[in-house]
Formats: C-alpha cells, structure tokens, sequence
C-alpha cells in the first residue's frame, strides 16, 4: 500500500476528480453491467426530468436514491439497466418560448404556425444536456447518457398512442370536461403551476343573494355568499353541509325570512327601526361595509335583529327546490335549482350555502356531477367565450367581460330583490404570468380516463406494493385512491404527443390510432414524426363512402404525468405497475423557504460539491428526514458536519492501517500481506472478536435495511460503528497495531483492521462510491486477485456466527468508562491523572463478569486506574426509591392514580428490589410492570468520605464509583504520562509520520532535578513503550546529531523541562574501528564519514539483511573491511544507551 496523508490534507473533491478519471479510464460502468449481463434483471424505472433548467437538490436527492438502490442491487446479484431519460414535452417548455417570443396570446401562436413553434420548442429542449451529464456525473451516479430516451422520440410517442388505444377499447376514455384557471388575455387554460405564479391582492365584490325556497309556507329564502357575482347567472345549485345546524331567522324589523348555517348567522346584515317607528318594519336592507363575511362584525347582535324560528341539519335541506335568480337555463329546471350537499362547504366564512356554477368552479363541477345535475361526458353550456364575455346565452349581459359585468348584475339582483348584503372583500387572487389579466375558473373540453370505475382494483393493487415510509402508502395515496377522479389526460396545446383521434365531420366516426403503421395504412400517408405540424394536415378517408368526407385529428395533445403509473398498469394489465417505491420530501432553503434563483438562499450544488465532496453531499441528503417524505431545510454547514463526523473518522482509521503496516516494513520485517479472513476470526483477542462481530452486524444491518428501501436508517448506524472503530478498536489497541506486543500480534490486529476496512467499504460502496474507491484502490494492492474496482465487488456475505454476546459485553465497557469519563470531567480530573480505584455496582454476575474478565486491562488502561472492584449490592453505595412514571399510568389509572402513586413512593427498599426481578408488581389491585415505574439511586458515600473524596454516576442499570482523592503514590506515574503527552504533541507539531523514527532526549530545567529523575527512573518501561525507544538524557547527544524540534515546557506538577526530537545518529566504538585498520586513525575517520553520509533508513536495512553486519568495499584508498552492529557501530543512541547499560 502507498503512504497517504493528513487528514488535514486529504482533499475530498480532488480525490473524487481522481476516481472520476480512473473510472473514465476503465469505463467502469460499462464493465460492471458487462460482469453481472447474465444475472437476474432488476427492473428499474428513471423519470425524466426537464433539461430547459439545471440540475437542483431535489433531482441530486433522487438521482441519488436511485443510484444507491442501483448499486446495491448490482453487488447482491442483479443486472441493472439504467437509462437516462429526458421529458421534452409540455408547458414548462412552452413557457420558456413564450418569453423567448414574447408571445402573450393563443392566436399569435396560430399566426406564426404551429410547425414554427413547435420547432422553437424542440431547440431548447436538449440546451442543458452537457450540463446535467457533467453534474449528475459528478454527484457520482452511474447511469447511461448515451442510450438515453426522450419524450419527443417517435418511438415514446407511439407508446404513448398505444397505451390510449388500449383504454380507449377497454371503454376507459371518455370526452367531458375540466374546470381550470383561465387566462382571459391569453385566451387559453393554464395549469395550476402557472395559475400559482402571479397572485395580488386585490378588492372584489362580495354580496350576499337570495334564493327563495319553492312551497315553502314562510317565503323563507336561502341566503347565499359569493365574491364573484359574474357567475350567478349560470347558477344551478346550491350546496350545504349535511353536518352542520342550519337555523330559519325571521328579519324583526323587515320581515324578511332567511336560511342560513346557525354559526354564520352572525354574518346577516342587522337592521334598526326607522326613528319613530320602533315596532314597524324597516325599508330596505341596510348596505354592509364590511371588509369580508369573515372579517369585522357589525356592531348589533343578530339576535338583536333576528328571530329563530326553526332549526334543522343540512342533510333535511337536500332535495328542496328553490327559484333561479335569471331564467338563462330554465331548461335544467328538472335536474337544477335544487340544494345539494358535500363537506367542501366550511363555516369559516359566508354563510354556510354556496351557489353552485359548475362551468366555473372546480367543486361546483364536481358536486353537480355528483348530484345528477349534470352528467358527466354530456355538453355541460359553457356561457362564457374565450374572451371572457358573456355568450348570447346570457342576453342580458350578452358580449360584457365577466369582471365588468359585476355591477350590472348586483344592480340587477338589487333590482330583483334578491340583494341581501353588498360589501367589498380584499383577498389574494391568481392573475395570468403572462398577460397579467385576472384569472377565472372555466370549463374546458377534455378527454378523460374513467379512474373512478377502476377505484376498487387501484386500492387493491396497491395494497400489492411496498412504499418507504409506509404511510405515505397507508393514508396519502390510500387516500388519494379512495377519492380518484376520472383523469383529465388532454390540453389544448402545441408542443406534446397528440392525441390519436380521428374524427369525421359529423362527429359520427372516429377512429384511434395505436400506431404509426395505423395511420399510415389508413390515410396512404409517409409519417416521419408525430408532433403536431406533422400529423395535423394527414386526414383518413371515411369507412362509409366519400360522400361522408375525411376524418380530421382533434386538436388537442396529451398531458400525461409520472405519478399515475399505477393507474396505467391497473387498467392495462390488472396489477401494479411497481413492486417497490421510495418516497421523498422536498428540499427547502435554510431559513425555511421555496429555493429561489432570485433570492439567493441557497448554495449551487456544484459550490457544495466542490468545497465537501459529492459523498458528502449524497450522505447528508440520505441522512436527513427528507428520505422519509419529509421537508429538509438544506444547510451548507449539514454536509460539512458529515465529512467532520463520518469521513475524517473513516479515514483516519485507515490512514492508521496504512502507517502502522508501512512501519512494518520500515522496521526490517517482510511487508505486509492481511492474514486469511476464516484465520481473523479465530483471533483468541477479545477485541478482535468484537469488531469482527461488529462488522458482521453491519453487513446483516446494510443489507436488511436496503431489502427494505430504509436508506435513512444506514447512516445513523455507520457513523455508530465508525465511533466504535477508532475510538475502541484502534485507540485501545494501539499498542498491537504498532507492533509494541509483539509481531506476530500486530499482523493479527493490523489484518483484522484491514479485513473490517475493506468490509465496511464494500457495504458503503452504494452510498459513497468514491471514497470507498479511493481506500480500496490502495488496500488492493496487497490483496491477489482483487477486481479493478470496489463496484465491481459483490456485496459481502456474513461470515461465520456474529458475537452477540461479545458486542454487548465491549458495550457494557464503553457505558462504564463514559459514566467513569463523566466522574472525572466533573471534578477536572484528566485522563492523565492516575486514580487509585474503581467500583462497579451492578448486580448481575454475568454483566461484573464481563468487566473484570479480558476487558478488565482495557478499562484500567483507558480510564488510568490502578484498582478495579465489583459489587453485587447495590445499594451499598446507593439509595434506590420508587417514583410513578404519571405519563404512562395517568391514563390507564384515571382517578386511581392518587391511591397508587402514594403506594409507590412507600415503597422499600427491599420491595423496589423484588420489582427489579420480577419485573412487575401488584399495588391496590393494579399489576404494574417495571417500566411504569422511576427508579431513582441516589449515591451515598462511606462514611467518612465526601463527595470531594469519592463521587459516582449511573445511569439507572449500572453505577460507577470512583476514588478520587489526591495519592502520592500515582504522582509519578501522573508524571509520566504528562511527558508522553507532550513528546506526542510535539512530534505532531513537527509534521513527523508514525513511521519517521526519531530519539526523543529530555532535560530538566529545574534547580532540583532529582524528583523528574526518580519520575523517569520508575516510569522508564512505560515512557518506552508509549513512545517507542527510550527516553535519553541530553547530556549524551552526539555533537553530530540532527535536531528536528526543541520545545521548552513549564508548570507540568510544578516542573519545567525541554523535549528535543533528533534524528537517529550513530554511534562509533572507536578503538574497535581502529582495530578494523590496525590502527590506522586516517582510514577509521574515513569509515566514519562514510557511514554517516548514508540514509539511515536504508543502511539500518542493509545490516538488517545481513542479520547485524555489511561489508563495506567502496571507499577509495580503503581495504575491505565487515562492519558489525553492537560492535563497531550502533545505529541509534538508544542501542548504544541500552547494551552500555546492561554491561554493567
């Protein structure tokens, strides 16, 4: 393996610039689809997205999704085919021309001609292309650009007439009509996106009118409120709610009987008695200046001006004729002109009673549909043109613009008698984007699919898929389902797939096409192309003689949307079009908002890739609740924080294998090669057991979690077994890891670390294909016969039996040493300072067992105490008293809570321990079990010890106790690790490698140096093996020694000293050199010279081969002679230090 950096250096982005080349150079993709063509196919559906715009967050978090759902089916065994797609057609492409052209209105559409157009649109279609592959790319998806599809193929759009011939033989196609926001400037139907886009707030009129009730024998009225007027003369209903009480009121001072919502009565003009009439009838209604039937209220109370005279539901109200305000359409008059009722009618404003026109209103065409006042796919009389005046049929308003005619028509009301309240009412109300001309809801032909008849099948077949999360399926689209309406699948556009219809002039024939050959077949017609300025012109002779003329293609194109696979399949084929759906939320900017281009409130993807990385981008996004159907507000600083908690952590580790195994090599030993994976796992080392099984875990839990599409559930638990990797695995073993316990045991720990590396990365490789890249390319070399890269691995299989009970056992261990860390912060005791003693309290046998059995030296080692106890009693150094949890047996108690939370607080102790075991107890005839009940310990200290002497913390299973009085007896070994401390620190600051070998000299800067001496003297083998050689004094640093770093430290337990790092230097034995050359003083120094001017890394080697001797023939002048280490030379101070020492 190849050395690495710093993780300080280590840049993210430019080591995913690298795999993106290397990738390129192998074509990756192409070779992973190559290896897995003759496995199974996963079936994997990409919806297309526009390329008029760049790629946002929302489409990265998709793309996303699907290419780790993609990966990870290709390494458990799948062929997964990945096509891009573009959708080319539709009004956001339509939209863009318009600006382009400046194009305001249908007709100069029409002036230009449709080919023109249409050929506009198709220009700007693929203007992005370049782009989404660059960034899509870079995100790291893998998907093919190359055999991508397009919505504007003609091969797409035959697909398209194929699949409406089939419903439209299955009698699933109907001609009817929608209601949608209109653009009057325009002269054309807009979609709600567009109808979104230009609100203001702006007055209108609001009136309240009269509708008086036919036979009833108090000529009482049903009072109805609207805000826009213009649409009373096509009334046909009038709709309450069946569920709310609805009140007769008689005026006091006019007479005048009205029906209205009781809760709305309020809402009715009040009246006074004329001056000096005080019992009589008033004239006419008083005008209301009211800003709104919701807003202010009028000074007088209704029940001032009103009398109650009966109250009845909604539901008694439905059926009961009333007299229409115009007689436009007394030719309804058997169907019409009747109350109706449905629950969109809401008392929050109005009057409880809406009027009903269901050519201009989204519900009033549904409920009059409902009702039978019209019927559905029948000529609903649309009295309004396209622009926006009143048609004949409205003679008395006959050519006036609808928002014009307001007035005329109250006037009219008024004039009728109908006007029960006038007022103007301020609202937020939809203009054109375009034309900036109000928009009105009206009624416009469409085709349709009858979803409704297939509603039972929908629900069924969706009961047959399996979403992520789960509710989304169970109430959003159940409930969607349940109230599916018919599907309005056409527009009266240009740039789209036509519809395939033929129809005669008479309206007699028609003819659907499912296919280019149909049509050519049938009209004798070469077709090269379906949009509209190719077909429009083709027309087919009709099947019942020339004298019934040609058909002619209807006008209008599709518009078809993804979210209604399911609806296609059901009524193709009977089952659902999927197996498995993953759904997610949308993306929002940081402080909460839509993303805006214009506000600038969010970062470019490209920004965030750059600085962190797409891994961290990809792992952010998957991490958060926006995989779970839920909004994310996206911050910059988020995708930070997941290369701070997840990367770094990931490849410092890594990194470590890497010193630690280079150091191997370094250090004269064979390199090294991972031992054999069924050989780790018999390691006899508890440590090496754990992490094995937790690496088992992981690959159980990844593999599990992706069978089941829970993608957001795999980070959370990575970055829990990357905590456990460094912070257990590698910073407990240290010591095996740089071979301070012996070889053979270092090649087990650094295996093992290799083997959990390379493992972890194959289970990630899906969520982050670059870094695992990255390690993998290095950890490779030393592995025979890996593949070229980690995605053409298979996802690892569980290997062996996985240690529970050694997972739980290391997890035992970290509770006691984070409880023994909280212990020691509280009380500013640092790790460094040793402690005299431990109790764990706890009174499990196996749970004590775990920690004084094998990992008893780790935590004495990592919490830096001399003594570790156990005890069973808990409540030697506690109190325990029972508290009742209200929150779970509040409810379930009701008014017994008192009784029996009295009884718990009394509670022994002896009786809170028979609860613990037998998890549960009978208290005032209640079985209560363990977990309705607190049990609180309190620590109590030996007597005579304070809390200053002795201190604990737990957390409600186990109780740690620590001894943390000052004991001269750790001074020294405080000491010591303080110096350790240091000199690590300092080899840090100087930017040395674990592998660069220095000697570490020390010098005691104080008038007394005898206590730092007798520190040293006790604590040498420590210092020694924390740092690997020995701590030299200073006053034996050769005169040619190379000083890397000198720092001066000060009030370390009240002692000053200086730590000098110094390159190894030789050390000569002169007399046995000068032996060498029989005494010849000239030829030793030449020696010397020699020697010293070699790298010492490279001459420690060659006596290394030459187990402790070289031959050294070179020097000019100078006979051949045999150096022996220990004998002439040593290689380090250290030696020379250490056989000097042991000789005498």
């Amino acid at each position: 393996m190849e050395e690495v950096c710093e993780g300080k250096d280590f840049s993210f982005p430019s080591q995913e610039e690298h795999i993106l080349s290397y990738w390129s150079d192998i074509d990756a993709f192409k070779g992973q689809l190559a290896r897995t063509q003759n496995l199974p196919e996963y079936i994997f559906y990409d919806g297309p997205p526009f390329a008029t715009g760049l790629p946002h967050y929302g489409h990265i978090l998709a793309g996303t999704i699907k290419d780790i759902v993609t990966r990870f089916q290709s390494m458990t065994g799948h062929h997964v085919t990945r096509r891009f797609g573009w959708d080319c057609h539709g009004l956001p492409v339509e939209n863009e021309i318009d600006r382009k052209l400046g194009i305001k209105r249908r007709d100069q559409i029409l002036e230009m001609g449709i080919d023109k157009y249409n050929e506009e649109c198709r220009s700007i279609v693929t203007r992005y292309v370049e782009e989404w592959e660059t960034i899509i790319t870079r995100t790291g998806r893998w998907i093919d650009f190359k055999n991508d599809y397009k919505t504007m193929d003609l091969k797409f759009m035959e697909s398209v007439w194929w699949v409406f011939a089939q419903l439209y033989q299955k009698g699933l196609i109907y001609k009817g009509f929608k209601v949608m926001p209109y653009s009057t400037g325009c002269k054309t139907p807009l979609s709600n996106f567009e109808a979104g886009e230009n609100y203001k707030l702006v007055p209108d009129p609001e009136i309240m009118v009269a509708f008086p009730i036919v036979g009833d024998p108090d000529n009482a009225a049903f009072v109805a409120w609207t805000t826009t007027p213009w649409t009373l003369p096509s009334n046909l209903a009038l709709c309450v709610n069946a569920n709310f009480v609805y009140v007769k009121v008689r005026n006091k001072y006019s007479g005048k009987i009205y029906v209205v919502a009781e809760s709305r009565l309020s809402e009715l003009p009040t009246e006074k008695p004329k001056p000096n009439a005080a019992n009589g009838p008033s004239g006419d209604s008083k005008k209301s200046k009211s800003k709104g039937s919701s807003g202010e209220k009028t000074k007088d109370s209704a029940a001032d001006s009103f009398e109650v005279l009966e109250k009845f539901s909604g539901a008694s109200l439905v059926g009961k004729k009333y007299e229409p305000l115009f007689n436009y359409f007394l030719e309804f008059s058997d169907a019409a002109f009747r109350v109706i009722a449905d629950n969109y009618v809401t008392d929050d404003s109005g009057t409880g009673i809406v009027h009903c026109a269901p050519a201009f209103g989204e519900d009033d065409y549904r409920v009059c549909i409902g009702n039978q006042i019209i019927n559905k796919g029948e000529n609903l009389i649309v009295a309004v043109d396209d622009d926006g005046c009143f048609t004949g049929k409205i003679t008395d308003f006959s050519g006036c613009y609808v928002k014009d005619a307001d007035k005329d028509i109250i006037e009219a009301l008024k004039a009728k008698g109908r006007l029960v309240k006038q007022g103007t009412f301020t609202h937020s109300y939809p203009f054109c984007w375009r034309s900036d001309t109000p928009l009105i809801y009206r009624a416009v032909p469409s085709w349709f699919v009858r979803v409704e008849q297939l509603k039972e099948q929908l629900l069924d077949n969706n009961k047959q898929t399996y979403w992520v999360p789960d509710y989304v399926k169970d109430k959003r689209f159940h409930n969607w389902l349940e109230n599916a309406r018919d599907w309005a699948i056409s527009r009266s556009r240009f740039w789209g797939t036509p519809i395939p219809v033929w129809v005669s002039e008479d309206g007699e024939e028609v003819i659907v096409m499912d296919s280019v050959e149909k049509l050519e077949r049938l009209s004798g017609a070469k077709v090269f192309d379906l949009h509209r300025h190719n077909i429009d012109h083709i027309t087919v002779p009709s099947s019942r003689g020339p004298e019934f003329g040609v058909l002619r293609r209807i006008d209008d194109v599709f518009d078809c949307w993804f979210y209604t696979l399911m609806v296609l399949s059901t009524a193709l084929f009977g089952k659902p079009a999927f197996r498995n759906l993953i759904c997610n939320g949308l993306v929002l900017a940081e402080d909460g908002k839509k993303m805006s281009k214009r506000l600038k409130n969010y970062p470019s993807p490209m920004e965030v890739i750059n600085d962190y990385g797409a891994d961290a981008l990809r792992l952010y996004l998957i991490n958060s609740p926006v995989v779970r159907a839920e909004t994310l507000r996206f911050k910059k600083d988020g995708v930070f924080g997941v290369v701070k908690d997840v990367f770094l952590p990931w490849y410092n580790a890594y990194r470590f294998l890497v010193q630690n195994a280079k150091r191997l090599e370094y250090e004269g030993s064979a390199p090294f090669v991972p031992i054999a994976v069924a050989v780790i796992q018999k390691s006899s080392n508890v440590l090496d057991q754990w992490i094995n099984s937790a690496t088992q875990s992981l690959v159980h839990f990844v593999r599990e979690e992706m069978d089941a599409y829970r993608l957001y559930t795999v980070v959370p638990y990575l970055l829990k077994f990357l905590d456990n990797l460094t912070n257990i695995y590698v910073r407990f073993n240290r010591k095996r890891l740089k071979g301070r316990t012996g070889e053979e045991d270092c090649r087990m720990a650094l295996s093992t670390l290799y083997n959990v590396l390379l493992t972890s990365c194959k289970v990630m490789a899906p969520f982050t294909p670059f870094f695992t890249e990255v390690l993998y390319q290095n950890m490779r070399k030393i592995c025979d016969g890996a593949e070229e890269s980690i995605h053409y691995c298979s996802f690892p299989q569980e290997e062996g039996k996985r240690g529970e009970r050694i997972e739980e056992s290391v997890a035992r261990m970290m509770k006691i040493i984070d409880l023994a860390r909280n212990i020691r912060e509280r009380h500013n005791k640092p790790l460094k300072t040793p402690l005299r003693e431990m109790v764990v309290v706890h009174p499990d046998e196996d749970f004590l067992g775990d920690i004084v059995g094998k990992l008893r030296e780790y935590v004495l080692e990592e919490l830096n105490i001399r003594s570790l106890v156990t005890c069973k009693d808990t409540l030697k150094y506690a109190s325990i008293r029972a508290e009742p949890d209200f929150s779970v047996l509040g409810k379930r108690l009701g008014k017994a809570m008192g009784a029996v939370a009295k009884e718990i607080k009394a509670m022994s102790q002896e009786d809170i321990l028979a609860l613990t075991k037998a998890g549960e107890v009978t208290i005032a005839t209640h079985c209560l079990k363990l977990t309705d009940i607190k049990l609180v310990r309190e620590f109590k200290h030996p007597d005579g010890m304070t809390d200053k002497e002795m201190d604990a913390a737990g957390d409600g299973d186990v109780l740690v106790v620590l001894d943390i009085r000052p004991d001269e007896s750790l001074f020294e070994a405080g000491v010591a690790r303080e110096v350790v401390n240091r000199i690590q620190k300092s080899r840090k600051k100087a930017g040395l490698e674990p592998t660069d070998m220095v000697e570490v000299y020390f010098e005691s800067l104080d008038e007394d140096k005898s206590v730092i001496q007798q520190v040293l003297n006790s604590q040498e083998n420590y210092i020694k093996d924390a740092i690997g050689s020995p701590l030299l004094s200073s006053d034996i640093m050769p005169l040619h020694a190379v000083v890397l770093s000198e720092e001066i430290f000060h009030g370390i337990y009240n002692m000053s000293f200086k730590i000098s790092l110094v390159r190894p230097a030789l050390v000569f034995k002169e007399n046995s050199i000068l032996a060498l050359y029989a005494g010849n003083s000239k030829f030793a120094q030449g020696l010397q010279i020699y020697l010293l001017s070699r790298d010492h890394s490279c001459l420690k080697s060659e006596f290394q081969l030459g187990r402790g001797k070289i031959k050294v023939d070179c020097i000019e002048n100078l006979p051949a002679v045999e150096v022996k280490l220990g004998e002439h030379v040593f290689l380090t101070v250290g030696d020379y230090y250490l056989t000097e020492r042991k000789s005498h």
